[in-house]
């Protein structure tokens, strides 16, 4: 009980990732059937909904979003916020709007420019991104093992993906594609540092920070999806069927995956956690070998490098 207590984070950072590759290949069912962005939504209400029935059911009150010992050493520009009492809430709302409205749509569009196993490959660098600004922003210091466990996990995940991309299409337009990528990659990395940002230091529970930063999120997504494409936003959920399929998913990858990802940024460090929550391509090997898929050698290796890394991190934080 120590140990999963001392390493809550981390085992809830890979629990997200095992979740997100098991409703993976679910959602390349959805993705046939359900444009991208009205997917995205679609999972957003269901997930909202359950989180709202969760707090009720809890009888959880508003969450504290003023601590007097909130964020004391984070540098600029952070700091100079820190005269507001709803400076967590500020945080978690853009971390919503750059993370899931901004980032899961370029995410998407680069998925149409490159298909996924190259979006996931230069994804790879969300990781190294939050580190980074976690550093220059939040003041975090990870040990040189730690940085090690980083860099030998991302390589595993990033050969396991790069195996199967070799044989794509090289008529791909890549530079586009490329770009879209690293934005999403980028901003994943700046809603992983603002909600860490949030969450670090204060009493906030990760069920709260969950909601708003989807509250926010969905309600970016809706407005700019209305201004597209008016009363046609929800043409495609037509089938009780689809319904169905995409509330299960909701609840385990958007409901449980994120709030999971939350708790992972709440008692990690920002790195090491969305390091291990984008582990989600090594889970999937095993269920693609259970769906009778093939998988190579060099696959296999890759997963067992990013668990040397994974070991690293548990036993050298």
């Amino acid at each position: 009980m120590n140990a999963i207590a001392e390493f809550k984070g981390e085992l809830a950072a890979l629990s997200a990732a095992l979740l997100w590759a098991v409703v993976s290949v679910v959602y390349g069912y959805l993705g046939q059937k359900i444009p991208p962005m009205l997917l995205n939504l679609s999972k957003g209400v269901v997930a909202i909904a359950l989180l709202l029935l969760t707090l009720f059911l809890r009888d959880f009150l508003l969450p504290a979003l003023d601590s007097p010992a909130f964020l004391p050493s984070l540098s600029p520009p952070f700091n100079t916020l820190n005269e507001f009492a709803l400076l967590p809430l500020f945080l978690l709302i853009l971390s919503g709007a750059i993370g899931i409205t901004f980032g899961d749509t370029v995410f998407f569009a680069a998925l149409n420019q490159l298909g996924a196993r190259r979006t996931l490959l230069i994804h790879t660098l969300a990781p190294p991104f939050t580190a980074l600004l976690a550093i220059l922003f939040l003041g975090e210091q990870l040990t040189l093992i730690a940085w090690g466990g980083m860099l030998i996990t991302i390589i595993g995940v990033a050969w396991t993906i790069a195996e199967r991309v070799s044989g794509t299409n090289s008529t791909t337009r890549l530079l586009p594609g490329v770009s879209l990528g690293l934005l999403a990659a980028l901003a994943q990395a700046v809603g992983a540092v603002l909600s860490r940002a949030a969450l670090a230091q204060t009493a906030i529970d990760p069920l709260w920070s969950t909601l708003i930063r989807l509250l926010a999120g969905v309600s970016l997504l809706l407005l700019w999806m209305l201004w597209k494409q008016g009363r046609q936003v929800l043409a495609g959920l037509g089938s009780q069927r689809l319904l169905a399929i995409v509330f299960v998913t909701a609840f385990f990858s958007t409901y449980l995956g994120i709030w999971l990802q939350q708790i992972s940024l709440k008692f990690a460090p920002a790195g090491i956690a969305q390091t291990l929550s984008s582990t989600s391509p090594i889970f999937v090997l095993p269920l693609a070998i259970a769906l009778g898929e093939f998988v190579s050698i060099r696959a296999m290796l890759g997963a067992v490098v990013s668990l040397v890394g994974i070991a690293l991190l548990f036993l050298w934080r």
